[in-house]
Protein backbone atom coordinates (compact mmCIF):
# COMPACT_ATOMS: atom_id res chain seq x y z
CA UNK A 1 0.00 0.00 0.00
CA UNK A 2 1.36 3.43 -0.93
CA UNK A 3 1.39 6.20 1.64
CA UNK A 4 1.39 9.90 0.77
CA UNK A 5 3.47 12.19 2.91
CA UNK A 6 3.66 15.99 3.09
CA UNK A 7 6.12 18.24 4.83
CA UNK A 8 5.85 22.02 5.12
CA UNK A 9 8.03 24.69 6.65
CA UNK A 10 8.25 28.47 6.86
CA UNK A 11 11.46 30.50 7.35
CA UNK A 12 11.33 34.25 8.05
CA UNK A 13 13.83 36.36 6.11
CA UNK A 14 14.78 37.97 9.43
CA UNK A 15 16.05 34.60 10.69
CA UNK A 16 18.41 34.30 7.71
CA UNK A 17 19.51 37.93 8.06
CA UNK A 18 20.31 37.30 11.73
CA UNK A 19 22.29 34.16 10.88
CA UNK A 20 24.26 36.09 8.25
CA UNK A 21 24.97 38.89 10.73
CA UNK A 22 25.93 36.57 13.62
CA UNK A 23 27.96 33.90 11.86
CA UNK A 24 27.60 33.33 8.10
CA UNK A 25 29.75 30.20 8.33
CA UNK A 26 26.86 28.44 10.07
CA UNK A 27 25.11 28.57 6.71
CA UNK A 28 28.06 27.85 4.45
CA UNK A 29 29.71 25.11 6.52
CA UNK A 30 26.82 23.47 8.39
CA UNK A 31 23.58 24.04 6.48
CA UNK A 32 24.25 24.48 2.75
CA UNK A 33 25.87 22.01 0.39
CA UNK A 34 28.75 23.04 -1.88
CA UNK A 35 26.30 22.97 -4.84
CA UNK A 36 23.87 25.28 -3.03
CA UNK A 37 26.38 27.98 -2.05
CA UNK A 38 26.71 29.54 -5.53
CA UNK A 39 22.90 29.53 -5.85
CA UNK A 40 22.51 31.25 -2.47
CA UNK A 41 25.36 33.76 -2.91
CA UNK A 42 25.24 34.86 -6.56
CA UNK A 43 28.19 37.16 -7.20
CA UNK A 44 29.17 36.68 -3.55
CA UNK A 45 26.06 38.52 -2.32
CA UNK A 46 23.59 36.66 -0.10
CA UNK A 47 20.19 35.98 -1.70
CA UNK A 48 18.17 36.10 1.54
CA UNK A 49 14.87 34.92 0.01
CA UNK A 50 16.69 32.11 -1.81
CA UNK A 51 18.50 31.00 1.34
CA UNK A 52 15.27 31.11 3.35
CA UNK A 53 13.55 29.04 0.65
CA UNK A 54 16.26 26.39 0.68
CA UNK A 55 16.25 26.13 4.48
CA UNK A 56 12.44 25.80 4.47
CA UNK A 57 12.72 23.13 1.77
CA UNK A 58 15.26 21.13 3.78
CA UNK A 59 13.01 21.24 6.84
CA UNK A 60 9.97 20.22 4.77
CA UNK A 61 11.89 17.27 3.27
CA UNK A 62 13.08 16.17 6.71
CA UNK A 63 9.47 16.09 7.92
CA UNK A 64 8.70 13.47 5.25
CA UNK A 65 10.93 10.99 7.08
CA UNK A 66 8.69 10.92 10.18
CA UNK A 67 11.66 10.68 12.52
CA UNK A 68 12.80 12.61 15.52
CA UNK A 69 16.10 10.81 15.95
CA UNK A 70 19.04 13.17 15.79
CA UNK A 71 19.40 16.60 14.27
CA UNK A 72 18.32 17.50 10.78
CA UNK A 73 21.06 16.38 8.35
CA UNK A 74 21.29 19.79 6.66
CA UNK A 75 24.13 19.02 4.28
CA UNK A 76 22.69 15.63 3.28
CA UNK A 77 19.67 17.38 1.71
CA UNK A 78 20.56 19.34 -1.42
CA UNK A 79 18.00 21.67 -2.99
CA UNK A 80 19.17 22.32 -6.53
CA UNK A 81 17.68 23.83 -9.66
CA UNK A 82 16.71 22.13 -12.86
CA UNK A 83 16.78 24.01 -16.18
CA UNK A 84 14.01 26.58 -16.01
CA UNK A 85 14.50 27.07 -12.27
CA UNK A 86 12.33 24.24 -10.91
CA UNK A 87 13.69 23.07 -7.55
CA UNK A 88 14.93 19.51 -7.25
CA UNK A 89 15.80 17.44 -4.17
CA UNK A 90 18.95 15.32 -3.92
CA UNK A 91 19.62 13.19 -0.85
CA UNK A 92 22.82 11.65 0.43
CA UNK A 93 24.30 10.31 3.66
CA UNK A 94 21.96 10.12 6.63
CA UNK A 95 19.08 11.81 4.76
CA UNK A 96 19.28 9.17 2.06
CA UNK A 97 19.22 6.43 4.68
CA UNK A 98 16.20 7.97 6.45
CA UNK A 99 14.38 8.18 3.11
CA UNK A 100 15.12 4.50 2.40
CA UNK A 101 13.90 3.49 5.85
CA UNK A 102 10.67 5.40 5.24
CA UNK A 103 10.20 3.81 1.80
CA UNK A 104 10.56 7.18 0.07
CA UNK A 105 11.84 7.29 -3.48
CA UNK A 106 11.12 10.47 -5.41
CA UNK A 107 10.44 13.77 -3.60
CA UNK A 108 8.70 16.78 -5.12
CA UNK A 109 9.33 20.24 -3.67
CA UNK A 110 7.70 23.62 -4.14
CA UNK A 111 9.19 26.83 -2.75
CA UNK A 112 7.68 30.33 -2.58
CA UNK A 113 9.06 33.48 -1.05
CA UNK A 114 7.55 36.88 -0.49
CA UNK A 115 8.41 39.39 2.21
CA UNK A 116 8.64 38.52 5.10
CA UNK A 117 9.23 34.79 4.64
CA UNK A 118 9.75 31.73 2.47
CA UNK A 119 7.63 28.61 2.54
CA UNK A 120 8.27 25.15 1.14
CA UNK A 121 6.09 22.09 0.69
CA UNK A 122 7.59 18.65 0.08
CA UNK A 123 5.61 15.64 -1.05
CA UNK A 124 6.37 11.98 -1.57
CA UNK A 125 4.56 8.74 -2.17
CA UNK A 126 6.26 5.88 -0.44
CA UNK A 127 5.95 2.19 0.16
CA UNK A 128 4.92 0.91 3.56
CA UNK A 129 7.82 1.67 5.94
CA UNK A 130 9.83 -1.33 7.02
CA UNK A 131 10.20 -0.33 10.67
CA UNK A 132 7.60 -1.28 13.26
CA UNK A 133 4.61 0.97 13.74
CA UNK A 134 4.15 2.92 16.94
CA UNK A 135 1.23 2.03 19.22
CA UNK A 136 -0.57 5.16 18.03
CA UNK A 137 -0.18 4.14 14.38
CA UNK A 138 -1.31 0.56 15.11
CA UNK A 139 -4.42 1.89 16.84
CA UNK A 140 -5.13 4.18 13.90
CA UNK A 141 -4.71 1.33 11.41
CA UNK A 142 -7.22 -0.81 13.36
CA UNK A 143 -9.82 1.92 12.95
CA UNK A 144 -9.43 3.64 16.31
CA UNK A 145 -8.72 7.31 16.67
CA UNK A 146 -5.65 6.80 18.83
CA UNK A 147 -7.29 9.12 21.34
CA UNK A 148 -9.29 6.53 23.25
CA UNK A 149 -7.94 3.24 24.65
CA UNK A 150 -10.30 1.08 22.57
CA UNK A 151 -11.53 -2.44 23.33
CA UNK A 152 -8.06 -3.92 24.01
CA UNK A 153 -7.64 -1.89 27.19
CA UNK A 154 -10.40 -3.72 29.04
CA UNK A 155 -12.54 -0.62 29.50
Amino acid sequence: MAISRLGIDLVPFSRVEQMLADNPEVLTRRMLTPREIPLCFPGGVPDVPGIAGRLAAKEAVFKLFHTSSGPLPWRDIDIGKEPGGRPVVRLGGRAGELARQAGIGHIEISIAHDEPCAIAVAGAVCAEPTDERTDHEQQWNRGGSGLDPGPESGS
